[in-house]
């Protein structure tokens, strides 16, 4: 965790300084960088999640892929590090904020025109050196048992009200949870970000490691509600669809709805990169990213599987990427000093 932790703020650190290089200056020799028989690709999405359409890719392809798998921070800050000597030739993210740092530290490339247009633009780099692969909305998850829809609350400031004292979840050392305080921040200030997760200790959160353990929590009774991403949900109901919970977008306040994306953008100019990055944005993965993952699909015409808020009702933000990232380094210190990290 410490170790984690450690990384994150020297890949901000590195990010708010802009990096090794000026901003477009990405590795671009103009020649592949690499055999085309071969591509290694730095993924944070999680094996589990990612492998299934890679291997898809090699079957259909014939190249094989070389993937490095880890912490979507530790990776980018790996990337700042290694510069033009990376083996890397795509970046796979868990979040919008870690492509903003790189895109800000000019190590993307501009992605194809043609893919570009595949993605609303508000899932897409302002720059086009990184698209967006699938949508991931913070939501509420809560038990209707438990609390009626009339008394959650409808922004994150609610949280403050000493009537939730006790009754809800957050799992403050997740990098979702710190994206949404750092959009936040970016929309309000650290001032009032203090108020809010000051607010919050103050209201006795249930604290836990990840979402999965928190709708977990709901589930069993344990809290009333918590916050969480909002495919969650439906990985527990695909396991046992008699489950209690439900989602529920805050409706109020801004930044208290808040739709990240996983994404992806190239370091080095290779035909094999691109044709991967294609395929991850077919109409074949986004059904994938529906269906087995539960995510929103960005390219227009694939529907989610499962009954989701359409993305245009959920109130999200226009903040830019590379701030929420260079601001998550302060944001996380205030988390930490807030006390609602133990």
């Amino acid at each position: 965790m410490k170790r984690a932790l450690a990384t994150l703020l020297v890949l901000l650190t590195v990010a708010a300084c802009g990096g090794e290089r000026p901003a477009g200056t990405a590795v671009d020799s103009g020649e592949p960088a690499q055999s085309e028989q071969s591509i290694t690709v730095y993924s944070g999405r999680n094996e589990k999640l990612i492998a299934p359409l890679i291997e898809r890719f090699e079957q259909e392809s014939g190249l094989d892929v070389q993937v490095r798998y880890g912490d979507t921070a530790e990776l980018a800050a790996t990337l700042m590090e290694e510069g033009d000597r990376t083996p890397a030739s795509l970046f796979i993210s868990q979040d919008a904020a870690a492509l903003g740092a790189l895109s800000d530290a000019g190590l993307l490339l501009p992605v194809p025109a043609d893919l570009l247009e595949r993605v609303p633009s508000r899932f897409r780099s302002p720059d086009g050196d990184w698209i967006g692969l699938s949508g991931r909305a913070r939501s509420v998850v809560y038990d209707p048992a438990r609390i009626s829809v009339e008394d959650l609350p409808k922004s994150l400031d609610d949280l403050r009200d000493p009537r939730y004292r006790g009754r809800f979840g957050v799992a403050p050392s997740n990098g979702s949870f710190q994206a949404h305080m750092a959009v936040y921040d970016v929309l309000h200030g650290q001032e009032r970000l203090e108020e809010l997760l000051a607010g919050m200790v103050a209201n006795e959160p249930h604290r836990y490691p990840k979402n999965s353990t928190i709708v977990e929590a709901v589930m069993r009774g344990e809290i009333d509600f918590g916050l969480v991403n909002h495919y969650y949900l439906w990985q527990a109901k695909s396991e046992d669809p008699a489950a209690s919970v439900e989602n529920f977008f805050m409706p109020e306040g801004e930044g208290s709805s808040f739709v990240n994306l996983a994404g992806a953008g190239m370091l080095k100019r290779s035909d094999a990169a691109e044709r991967l990055l294609r395929h991850l944005l077919s109409d074949g993965s986004q059904e994938y990213f529906a269906t087995e993952t539960f995510e929103y699909p960005l390219v227009a015409g694939v529907e989610p599987s499962v009954e989701l808020l359409p993305l245009a009702e959920i109130r999200t933000p226009d903040v830019p990427m590379a701030e929420v990232s260079n601001r998550l380094g302060e944001t996380l210190t205030l988390i930490q000093r807030s006390g609602l990290l133990q």
